[in-house]
């Protein structure tokens, strides 16, 4: 077992192993320090599957890493799908401040400042875009393109600002909606595919409890650890088939 868990170290070591920088990279920079949230995502990643290998060999090692994997990719859909909707919700947030603003007799400018002071997640766009109405230059807003788009089709075509943000608003609006009902909707598919997820590690775990013993099968045997790494990488391929299913539902 520790044999074949050095190599599988070493291979992980050299895939870490920095380039050596340049000669115009030792002028230029400065002397580097290690980043502990950087030290800390190597330590995440490689933790799991270092126990793994200690306990279960190098079949359990590149099991845990594909779990890792799995888990890790779960993790950052969600994120994304809950930042998206908070940026929706921002957007529309801003929109509706601005709207009520030109609508008071402000200058778009003025309205774009005060929506600032409302969102403050987005505050940074919006004094870009007030700045950029200032200089008349391009407006640009990656955080807030809808609101942008609208605002330079206003101000190209001589439109009135109020009307044109306000149908901005309103289509932010009903994308916000339409994308919480639709997460709504999903929560029981995601559910049962969790469920389904995590039927294997406890039918195994039962199996053991019964008498069965498949976990010294998959531990101390070699064909049991390429059993182990199949059902992983067939769990790991299921959470992705899942993740692609209910994921084509985004905010447009």
């Amino acid at each position: 077992m520790i044999g074949a868990w050095f190599p599988l170290c070493v291979g992980a070591a050299l895939a870490c192993w920095p380039a050596p920088p340049n000669r115009l990279q030792v002028m230029i920079e400065s002397p580097a320090t290690v980043r502990i949230p950087e030290l800390w995502r190597v330590v995440r990643w490689l933790l799991p599957a270092a126990v793994a290998g200690l306990v279960a060999g190098a079949g359990g090692a590149i099991a845990a890493g594909v779990l890792t994997l799995a888990w890790s990719q779960e993790w950052r859909a969600h994120r994304r799908a809950t930042a998206d909707l908070t940026m929706a919700a921002h957007t529309a947030t801003a929109l509706r401040t601005m709207v009520a603003e030109l609508r008071s007799g402000a200058h778009p400018v003025t309205a774009a400042e005060a929506a600032a002071d409302v969102v403050p997640a987005v505050a940074g766009d919006l004094h870009a875009l007030a700045t950029a109405a200032r200089l008349d230059t391009e407006l640009r807003a990656p955080a807030l393109p809808q609101l942008a788009a609208a605002w330079t089709l206003g101000k190209r075509h001589g439109l009135p600002m109020a009307e044109v943000l306000d149908a901005a608003r309103r289509d932010a609006e009903a994308g916000l909606a339409s994308a919480r009902r639709m997460r709504a909707k999903l929560a029981g598919p995601r559910a049962s595919a969790a469920v389904l997820t995590g039927l294997p590690v406890l039918c195994v775990l039962l199996g053991h409890a019964m008498g069965a013993a498949p976990l010294p099968v998959l531990i101390g045997s070699t064909p049991g650890q390429l059993l182990l790494v199949a059902g992983c990488l067939l769990l790991w391929a299921g959470t992705a088939w899942c993740r692609a299913l209910t994921g084509r539902v985004r905010i447009r």
